[in-house]
């Protein structure tokens, strides 16, 4: 390598899954519980009340969203091997329909014939990767990780708990219910506005704008919730 040349080193976020789930379990667990404990208070429920019926919802929840997210990763990864074995079977009995659509998906980038047909043929010699070039460029799907569904289970069922933990943390250390409520109001809105700032720093949207975005739908949604709860009781 000469003097004057350097490495370079691009970085490229890689963790978009376990940032999406993240933001699932986390925007559900701060925003259900919070509305929750809010209804109730507005119905006049006494903290203890609260607290039980918060801590069953977020187990609740945090199992019902965790299974959501583990069938999905499943639902992807057989998705995703039954159309590659599509592809093999396609492959096999249709090379020449296959090259063809290799072909017309390289000129598609500007490839010119004398340029894409020598890929073209180097791929039919290697059915392996041919296969692993149409999953990528004609169906757009990636080999699934085999543990991703465990793994997002297990995500969006963790911070659906430590989204949910927040808002009922007041009433847990303050017996009058809605003394407790002024405080898990102050507290689940600074954590909303904190979460949804660094939601958008990882998802590329602007990070206030986003924070504002889901402090807002977790305000509108708890006070739905109290003033239901507040016309039902009188």
């Amino acid at each position: 390598m000469a003097p004057h040349e350097s490495h370079h080193v691009e970085k490229h976020f890689t963790a978009g899954e376990f940032v999406r789930d993240v933001v699932i379990g986390m925007s559900d667990g701060l925003t259900v519980p919070f509305a929750l404990a809010a209804g109730l208070s507005g119905a006049a429920a006494p903290s203890s009340i609260v607290v039980t019926a918060g801590l069953a919802e977020v187990a609740a929840g945090s199992i019902a969203m965790g299974l959501g997210g583990y069938l999905a990763a499943k639902s992807d990864a057989d998705h995703y091997w039954s159309e590659r074995k599509r592809e093999e079977k396609e492959i096999e009995d249709v090379p020449d329909t296959e090259a063809a659509e290799v072909a017309e998906i390289l000129e598609n980038f500007g490839l010119q014939p004398e340029e894409y047909w020598p890929v073209v043929n180097a791929l039919r010699k290697r059915p392996d990767a041919w296969v692993d070039f149409m999953m990528r460029f004609e169906l757009g799907l990636e080999k699934p990780d085999p543990g991703r569904a465990l793994q997002s289970a297990l995500t969006i069922a963790g911070a659906y708990i430590v989204g949910g933990i927040i808002p009922l943390f007041p009433y847990i250390v303050i017996p009058q219910a809605l003394e407790a409520l002024k405080i898990s109001v102050g507290v689940t809105l600074v954590a909303l506005l904190v979460f949804g700032f660094v939601k958008g720093l990882f998802t590329g949207t602007k990070p206030l704008a986003s924070a504002i975005q889901t402090a807002v739908i977790g305000a509108v949604a708890s006070a739905a919730a109290f003033g239901i709860a507040r016309a039902i009781n009188n």
